[in-house]
C-alpha cells in the first residue's frame, strides 16, 4: 500500500465534498478504488479468511500497482476458492499450472504458487495460536496503530514492526512477504491507519494515538 501513498499534493476534496488520501482523489480515481478506501482500508480485519485473502493480494501486488489487483480480486476469489486456507492449501499442481493460462489472474508462476505454500504456513500458525487473527493482531498487542500523517510524503513505506513481522513470516516459510509488503498487509487490514489526519476517514477523535 505504500506505492499507494505517493501522489504529490494532499487530498482535496470531491464532488461530495469528503477530503481523502491523495491516492483515492482526483478525476483519475474510479469509483471502485475509491470506494475501497472509503470502506475497507484502514478498517480492522479479523477473520482468518479474509487476512490471509490479503496477504496473498498484497503478495500478487509486487511489481504492479494496488489497482490492477483490486481489479482482479473477484477472480482471485473464484480461483483460489474464496480464499478459504484449507482448500487452498489442498490445490494441486494441476490445478494451479491452469491458473496460469487465466487471464482473469496475474499468471506470475510464483506468486501463484505461492498462495498454496502461505495457506499451508498459515495452517501452521493456527494450529499453533488457535486463529490467524490472534497471531498476526498479537505483532500491535491487539489494537489498531493509529498515525496523524499530515502529508502523503509523511507516510512510511515500512516499519519496525513490519521489518519484524517479515522476518517472522519468512522464517515460518512464507513467501512475497517482504517488509515493504507487510507494512502495505497492515494498512489495508487496519493494524495500522494511515488515513491522513485531514481524511475524512481518520479517527482523529477515537482513542489514542500509537507510532507503527
Amino acid at each position: 500500500m505504500a506505492a499507494r501513498a505517493r501522489a504529490r499534493e494532499d487530498g482535496k476534496a470531491q464532488g461530495d465534498g469528503k477530503t481523502r488520501c491523495n491516492w483515492a482523489s482526483g478525476a483519475s480515481v474510479d469509483l471502485p478504488y475509491r470506494r475501497y478506501h472509503d470502506e475497507e482500508w484502514g478498517v480492522p480485519v479479523h477473520e482468518d479468511r479474509r487476512l490471509f485473502e490479503f496477504i496473498v493480494l498484497e503478495g500478487a501486488q509486487a511489481g504492479l500497482s494496488w489497482r490492477t489487483v483490486l481489479g482482479k480480486r473477484a477472480a482471485y476469489r473464484r480461483a483460489f476458492h474464496d480464499f478459504d486456507i484449507a482448500k487452498v492449501a489442498a490445490m494441486s499442481d494441476g490445478r494451479l499450472e491452469k491458473l496460469l493460462v487465466d487471464p482473469a489472474l496475474i499468471r506470475n508462476r510464483l506468486k501463484i504458487f505461492s498462495a498454496r505454500n502461505n495457506a499451508r504456513a498459515a495452517l501452521q500458525i493456527i494450529d499453533e495460536s488457535g486463529s490467524l487473527d490472534a497471531w498476526l493482531w498479537s505483532w500491535v498487542d491487539g489494537k489498531p496503530l493509529l498515525n496523524h500523517w499530515r502529508s502523503q510524503d509523511e507516510v512510511p513505506a515500512t516499519s519496525s514492526i513490519s521489518d519484524a513481522l517479515s522476518k517472522a513470516l519468512h522464517k515460518r516459510g512464507f513467501r512475497f512477504v517482504g517488509s515493504t509488503i507487510m507494512y502495505a498487509f497492515m494498512q489495508a487490514t487496519g493494524m495500522v491507519n494511515d488515513h491522513l489526519s485531514g481524511c475524512f476517514r481518520h479517527p482523529r477523535n477515537h482513542g489514542k494515538a500509537t507510532r507503527a
